[in-house]
């Protein structure tokens, strides 16, 4: 496969390596972006190895509690000017208030508002707005008591990263602690027993490469290997990470401390993990020049 400059600057710019390794990694994988990633890291030569591409997307996250039972939903624009359009804002409300009433995003796209369907709404408002618009995902927790917040706020229930907490028990100020922790540190799961097993494997890969890297004895890897892997699950579980209000416990000991369990959460991110193609405005301006 033929490495394009784009590739290579493209592997750059999520691991932070040089132009020349990043070309040796995408050469040696046969250009498979994950598994260059990954060589780098064996290598040493990844500075960004948790980075899962640019968050390109535009629009807003909206968040919503009745009771027990939280939903946030996700609903994109092209530019980050619509986020800010009262017309956008009230839209995404409406559907965040639906959601509640459903089970899944699919379902959320046939709710009826006003006599419409989500997904007739967000085409006629395509058609007012003038930018292309779609609803991208939901996702819901319950509990006994259930917290959300907003960081980057448009409005009080929305804006660029969305978190609910669910909690058994009744402590809304810790709960609001917690959104900000998981807002800020993004954990991949609630517990290592809830983790991917194929994010783990893989990393589990990664770290036996980097430790055999190293040269040294077996035992000595085994050791190494099962050292990072501890390291590794405390640092992307939330219950498991050091809770940034006092380092000095975990989420999970501090919950015990508050009187509560966090049984449950979510976050999303506006854009996370979708790519938007950069404009190269000078070749642009050459291109139209030349014609």
């Amino acid at each position: 496969m033929a490495i394009t400059a784009a590739m290579v600057k493209d592997l750059r710019e999520k691991t932070g390596a040089g132009m020349m390794d990043a070309k040796k990694a995408l050469t040696e994988t046969e250009g498979n972006m994950d598994e260059a990633i990954d060589w780098l890291r064996t290598k040493g030569l990844a500075t960004a190895a948790k980075k899962s591409g640019r968050t390109a997307a535009e629009g807003l996250v909206a968040v919503i509690v009745d009771g027990g039972e939280g939903v946030a939903v996700e609903v994109n624009s092209e530019t980050d000017f619509v986020g800010k359009n009262a017309e956008f804002q009230e839209m995404v409300g409406k559907i965040a208030t639906a959601a509640l009433g459903v089970a899944d995003v699919e379902a959320l796209k046939s709710a009826d508002i006003g006599g419409k369907t989500v997904e007739n709404l967000i085409t006629d408002k395509i058609a007012t707005i003038g930018e292309n618009m779609s609803l991208r995902r939901m996702a819901k927790v319950s509990g006994d008591q259930v917290v959300a917040y907003v960081h980057n706020a448009a409005t009080p229930s929305m804006g660029k990263i969305g978190v609910l907490v669910a909690l058994k028990g009744d402590n809304e100020a810790f709960g609001k602690q917690v959104a900000m922790h998981i807002a800020a540190a993004n954990p991949a799961s609630l517990s290592e027993a809830d983790l991917d097993q194929a994010i783990v494997e893989k990393e589990r890969q990664v770290q036996i490469d980097i430790a055999r890297e190293s040269g040294k004895p077996e035992a000595v890897i085994e050791k190494m290997i099962e050292g990072r892997m501890k390291k590794f699950l405390a640092d992307v579980t939330l219950l498991s990470q050091a809770f940034v209000i006092n380092p000095d416990l975990t989420v999970a000991a501090a919950a015990k401390e508050a009187g509560v369990e966090v049984v449950g959460f979510v976050r999303l991110e506006v854009g996370e993990g979708i790519e938007k193609k950069e404009e190269d405005f000078a070749a642009e301006v050459a291109k139209a020049a030349k014609g």
